[in-house]
């Protein structure tokens, strides 16, 4: 178990006046991106939006069929200019896809002009958190827990690049958004 962090209100504020940039959750399925992230955005008092649904707002069309009718080369193209978007509109926290950090010119523009954040999780966490939900079309096609494994094997070196990592537990997600807000404050 590691320490919980114990910032108060004003270490809070006093670091959200320190961000300056978007805050960008990465990693993989499961992992809390979008839970977190729209806890981290209520204590950092600033905007939350979540790039799968703003994807499917701008398609007018689930992530899932954007995959099964055009493929994967070409929801990442959609995506990446979605998180530009994103980005340059928004100095909030932004959820992103489990890929989006994969693709190299989605990660150097996040890396670039955002504070990248690798929400880390442990595979069997993930596998227990993925199967609430039957959305994830990577997961569909096999063994959640080896298709998890491997993703994070071929993964974890681009999350690794992120400027930010903290580790997801199952507890209260207010605790980890906190985690995060530490590690920013540490990592500016």
């Amino acid at each position: 178990m590691t320490a919980q962090p114990s910032l108060t209100e004003d270490d809070i504020t006093r670091i959200a006046a320190r961000i300056d940039r978007p805050v960008v959750l990465v990693g993989l399925m499961g992992a809390g991106k979008s839970t977190v992230g729209r806890k981290l955005a209520t204590l950092l008092d600033r905007d939350f939006v979540d790039a799968d649904e703003a994807i499917e707002d701008a398609a007018q069309r689930k992530v899932s069929e954007i995959f099964e009718e055009f493929g994967e080369a070409y929801f990442r193209d959609g995506e990446r200019r979605v998180i530009a978007r994103l980005i340059e509109e928004n100095s909030g926290v932004i959820a992103t896809g489990g890929g989006a950090f994969i693709d190299p010119e989605t990660r150097a523009l996040i890396l670039d002009k955002a504070i990248a954040v690798w929400i880390d999780c442990d595979i069997d966490t993930l596998v227990e958190r993925t199967s609430r939900r039957d959305h994830r079309p990577l997961l569909k096609t096999g063994d959640p827990k080896e298709i998890l494994t491997k993703l994070l094997d071929e993964r974890g070196e681009f999350y690794g690049q992120a400027q930010v990592r903290v580790v997801s537990e199952n507890g209260p997600h207010a605790q980890t958004a906190k985690t995060i807000i530490e590690a920013i404050d540490q990592w500016l």
